[in-house]
């Protein structure tokens, strides 16, 4: 399967638009650029720069041609298009694989490729044609996806507040206004849990993916759990921002999945959800069992598992449980009461019973 582009980084001058700015200060935009920024902005992808330019000149000519809200970002100056696309990929949390660089320059494009590897280069003749390759298509179109770059920015106007706060982080986070819902997915969700198992993979505990009907197949079977999470703040929402996919057994849960968006995690959310599992879990007389395969990039999330209390050992509840995937490994936990954060809402469904949902904070 084909890596999803999660960032196009733009070149400006004969690539977005038609010109050199420092010798005209009207250039116009390429015939059909538009069109291709406002279709990946719909798709979810969201759009930086990286230019050799004059910063002021051109985010003013950005403003004119009333394009620059579309770029989150954006990096214009006289340093190597590496150290940009660099940057932005860090500042996104993202994998250099999961960013794309356009550029009319040949020997741009060869000095990111040779400095970043995993980052797909594209010249400017193939901008018409960016919208029909695959790694430009993803399967589903969420509404979180259409209102990711808006997210973003929310998370950016966050993240300035909270650097310009003076106090405790924890006064931080309660000056937010926190809250997180779990609850079980329905069939109009499945598109967005898909693109998580396909997006996130930082903050993933096994990089599975599973399909929409893989999930609608397992939303109806009562021994799986398909939980969403969801999280707002007093900025607006952050949409939805974490999977859990569980089996059910009669001693036992089966935590096969946890994944969340690398967004929350200042918010500490990975913890918050499997603090929860583990207390619904001693609610209900179980033991849980989780899934971890490690990767490259998920090292935080066998972290999180261990800090929880999850172990290697081994226990007679396993056996109704079908042995782990090649390359997994399988932690076990005898649940006790976990406390939960003071400064985040939290409102999720009772595993122990199909349709009540509690209260709690």
């Amino acid at each position: 399967m084909v890596t999803p582009v999660k960032c196009l980084v733009w070149d400006l001058d004969n690539t977005l638009w038609d010109g050199t700015l420092l010798e005209d200060d009207q250039v116009d935009l390429v015939d059909g650029v538009l069109e291709t920024i406002t279709t990946l902005d719909q798709r979810g992808i969201l759009q930086s720069i990286s230019s050799k330019n004059d910063a002021d000149l051109a985010m003013a000519r950005l403003i004119e041609l009333g394009i620059a809200d579309y770029f989150v970002l954006p990096k214009i100056g006289w340093g190597p298009k590496s150290e940009s696309v660099r940057e932005i990929a860090e500042e996104l949390r993202f994998a250099p694989e999961a960013v794309a660089f356009v550029d009319d320059r040949p020997q741009e494009r060869a000095e990111v490729e040779f400095n970043l590897p995993g980052v797909r280069c594209y010249s400017d003749a193939q901008v018409p044609s960016l919208v029909t390759l695959p790694e430009f298509t993803p399967t589903t179109i969420t509404t979180d996806s259409r209102r990711r770059r808006q997210m973003y920015q929310a998370g950016f106007q966050r993240d300035a507040e909270r650097a310009a706060f003076r106090g405790p982080d924890q006064d931080f986070l309660r000056s937010l206004e926190v809250r997180l819902t779990i609850g079980r997915a329905t069939e109009a969700e499945l598109g967005r849990v898909e693109e998580l198992t396909v997006r996130t993979t930082q903050m993933n505990t096994t990089g599975v993916f599973y399909a929409e009907e893989t999930l609608l197949a397992m939303v109806a079977d009562p021994a799986h759990e398909v939980l969403t999470v969801t999280v707002s703040d007093r900025f607006g929402p952050y949409g939805a921002v974490g999977v859990v996919v569980l089996d059910r057994h009669p001693e036992v849960w089966h935590i096969k999945l946890l994944a969340t968006s690398c967004r929350v995690v200042s918010l500490g959310v990975g913890g918050q959800i499997l603090s929860w599992l583990v207390n619904e879990a001693e609610r209900a007389g179980v033991h849980l069992l989780a899934d971890f395969r490690p990767t490259e990039r998920n090292r935080i999330m066998e972290v999180t598992y261990r800090f929880a209390g999850f172990t290697d050992d081994s226990c007679e509840c396993v056996t109704p449980v079908p042995a782990p995937d090649t390359g997994s490994n399988r932690l076990h936990l005898v649940p006790a009461p976990q406390t939960l954060s003071e400064v985040i809402t939290l409102t999720a469904v009772d595993l122990r019973t199909p349709e009540s949902l509690d209260r709690a904070s």
